[in-house]
């Protein structure tokens, strides 16, 4: 068989692999009766250089999977679920949305995508929901990870894209400050671009846990900088107090390229050394020492992750960490910059392209009128037929099944019942809708709760792009058939446009689909028109913004930024309330995150047996002191819980993490939901729900569904 080159379907550095189909795999005999349908093969790559992680060596067990959903599915009225028709099931959901716009307008219908769909498949959601549901109800779970980041880059520098240069760029770098990152987990073949940096012993990773990543800075490195949760805005202001006090910045630059920067030595003024170390715990000697080298790199980067991002106050820390590398002259230059590591695959193409609830294609503003005329008359519609700005994801989970609010929803790519913040609520509204679809390869834990539930094709099974964290478009390609009774979201789109006699063309062609996202991009800050299928099939690279003519653009920013003024923009930012010290009595904090073996929700990696075995439950992690004064042992039961849920779980004792702090994976389902704990509160600017810092009280328990213990609560001493 021929072998196909394609990306691993995970994160966002998608890593470069090819695929050899087994002779045998055919919809009509199935891979998991026959053995996996491909083989996997690292192919040399400038982000992967051909390593993969363990996820990406096993994605081909996906495709194979017993739990693959082949047909779609009816909810009978006992719960349970029946094959039906394609034709039957596409008629009955297209019945229900004709009834809940009639009966409750247009934005009773709701709709929610993924970061994981390809561009071709954002895009045409996004306009399926504007055009043919005629509402403006949708936002994506991409909104969990990116969008403080993105929210940041905006108003810094007129654009979002995750890094504005190359992966590769950064390895001739001699100072890498990674703050709130753990790649040596989340996207392993991204640390080979850490060596020049180690090397140089200018690797700083600033994390509350002393992770896989943190480690790398041993043996002279670099260093691990180990703030309280929820105090990075504070690191931060810390720093740039230094940088200023210290005469580090470069004077100059800040002169040529940027505006604001009065107002920002204002603002960091009373963020002196002493206080910075009372707020964060980190000691005045290492926050002294990092000004000092970050300015000293003659290569330095600042890279950003959902670590400090995933917090109330998101925005505001990470336009802290692009203010600090604007006074330190890093942006816009052909050795230094800052960026934000994308974490979905398509997370960055995902939020480009229309289902983001603000946007158009192209990264416009849907409030923008000259924006609406183009896409209008890209889609052969009036401006008019386009509904207005929607609601973010919180938001929009919040409305589910309430009055005036959502009474039918679509989920595309999204596992919301785990994923979410606070989950239980998220169920009890997805209980209370009319009507609720779910496309998914297999009975996720929010598909377990639909009324009908449509099977999908997979990464290797269909045609498609991507963009990757550094802006790179890449071609997705398909190696062997799908099942016969799955069908792509594109002809789902299409499908179901026909039966609501919706306005405009819905091809379920990928290639058809992304001509007209080129046309609709051109002009827009994420310009796409320039590309094509057989461009891209050449592999040459391919960087947005690419307008037609042009070659791409690998590195941003270095004649000018995005602002009318070509100026970039400081932004003075402030703590909305100062964080408790470090060292406190009372309940712990839980940060929650992602193991080597999962990704998201973990609906796909729990079924990978390799994936599963390795990391079959949720442990919480918890300092031995700490489990010391609440009598923990090690891989003993314990209970998590708040005001908003308990999740019960084994501990696993690691002088890793600080005292004061317990994590969490938040890959598991049913009682190990992280997000039973997490809040709704959301980031004001961006939307971004707090992850990372969540108030908990822990306990020992017998054994999970077994009585607790009958006494207090016990309270960490930390």
């Amino acid at each position: 068989m021929t072998p196909v080159d394609t990306h691993c379907p995970y994160c966002a550095l998608q890593c470069a692999m090819t695929l050899t189909p087994s002779p045998a795999s055919t919809p009509a005999r199935p891979a998991d009766a026959i053995g996996l349908p491909v083989t996997i093969a690292g192919r040399a790559f400038p982000t992967n250089r051909g390593g993969l992680c363990k996820k990406g060596w096993t994605a081909a067990d996906l495709l194979g999977s017993a739990d693959r959903i082949r047909q779609p599915m009816l909810r009978a009225s006992d719960g349970s679920f029946a094959p039906v028709s394609w034709t039957e099931a596409l008629d009955l959901v297209a019945e229900k949305l004709r009834t809940s716009r009639a009966e409750h307008g247009a934005d009773s219908v709701g709709v929610f995508g993924g970061g994981g769909l390809t561009n071709e498949k954002a895009y045409q959601l996004g306009k399926f929901t504007r055009l043919a549901l005629g509402s403006s109800r949708i936002d994506y779970n991409g909104r969990f990870c990116m969008s403080s980041a993105a929210a940041a880059g905006n108003r810094a520098f007129g654009l979002d894209r995750g890094l504005p240069f190359r992966v590769e760029d950064l390895d001739a770098a001699d100072t890498i400050l990674m703050l709130g990152s753990n790649v040596a987990q989340t996207m392993p073949p991204f640390i080979g671009h850490l060596d020049g940096a180690r090397q140089a012993g200018g690797l700083i990773v600033v994390d509350p846990r002393r992770t896989a990543t943190a480690r790398l800075t041993d043996d002279g490195a670099g260093m691990h900088v180990q703030p309280a949760p929820g105090t990075d805005l504070v690191l931060l202001l810390g720093l740039t107090h230094l940088v200023l006090a210290e005469r580090l910045a470069d004077t100059d630059y800040l002169a040529r390229r940027t505006t604001g920067l009065d107002q920002l030595r204002f603002s960091v003024a009373g963020w002196y050394p002493q206080r910075v170390q009372e707020h964060t715990g980190v000691p005045v000697w290492q926050l002294q020492g990092l000004a000092r080298r970050l300015a000293a790199g003659k290569g330095t980067y600042i890279l950003t992750g959902r670590g400090v991002e995933q917090h109330v106050d998101g925005t505001d820390t990470a336009t802290a960490a692009i203010n600090l590398a604007l006074v330190l002259g890093l942006v816009g230059t052909t050795h230094s910059g800052y960026g934000t590591l994308t974490g979905q695959g398509n997370g960055q193409g995902g939020r480009e392209h229309g289902q983001k609830c603000d946007q158009l294609p192209g990264y416009r503003k849907i409030t923008d009128p000259a924006a609406r005329a183009h896409v209008a008359g890209v889609w052969g519609v009036t401006p008019e037929q386009i509904p207005g700005a929607g609601i973010p994801a919180v938001e929009l989970l919040n409305a589910l099944g309430q009055p005036g609010g959502i009474r039918t929803l679509l989920v595309h790519g999204a596992n919301v019942v785990v994923s979410a913040p606070d989950a239980d609520r998220v169920r009890q509204g997805l209980a209370a809708l009319d009507f609720l679809v779910v496309s998914d390869f297999f009975f996720s834990e929010t598909a377990a709760l639909a009324d009908v539930v449509l099977p999908v094709t997979q990464w290797a099974e269909e045609e498609g792009t991507m963009t990757s964290l550094e802006g790179r478009i890449l071609r997705r390609q398909r190696a062997i058939d799908p099942p016969a009774g799955v069908r792509s979201e594109l002809w789902i789109f299409q499908e179901l446009a026909r039966r609501l006699d919706a306005p405009g063309v819905y091809s379920a062609e990928p290639g058809e689909v992304f001509d007209e996202l080129c046309r609709a991009t051109e002009g827009g800050i994420a310009d796409y028109s320039g590309l094509g299928y057989a461009l891209l099939a050449t592999g040459e690279p391919a960087y947005w913004p690419y307008p037609a003519g042009s070659g791409g653009t690998p590195r941003l920013f270095l004649e000018r930024f995005v602002h009318d003024d070509g100026r970039a923009r400081i932004v003075a930012v402030t703590p909305r309330a100062v964080a408790a010290p470090a060292q406190t009595r009372g309940a712990l904090t839980l940060i929650t995150g992602r193991l080597l073996e999962h990704y998201q929700s973990g609906a796909q990696t729990r079924r990978v047996a390799e994936l599963s075995e390795a990391q079959p439950e949720a442990r919480m992690q918890v300092h031995p002191a700490t489990a010391a004064s609440l009598g923990l042992i090690d891989g003993g039961w314990v209970e998590l819980a708040n005001e908003r849920g308990i999740v019960r779980c084994r501990a696993q004792l690691s002088a890793d993490i600080r005292p004061d702090t317990v994590f969490l994976p938040f890959h598991f389902p049913a009682d190990q939901r992280a997000n039973l704990l997490t809040a709704g509160a959301t980031d004001p600017v961006s939307g971004m729900p707090e992850f990372k810092r969540t108030a908990v009280r822990v306990r020992a328990i017998d054994a999970p569904g077994l009585s607790a213990p009958d006494h207090e609560w016990a309270m960490a001493d930390a």
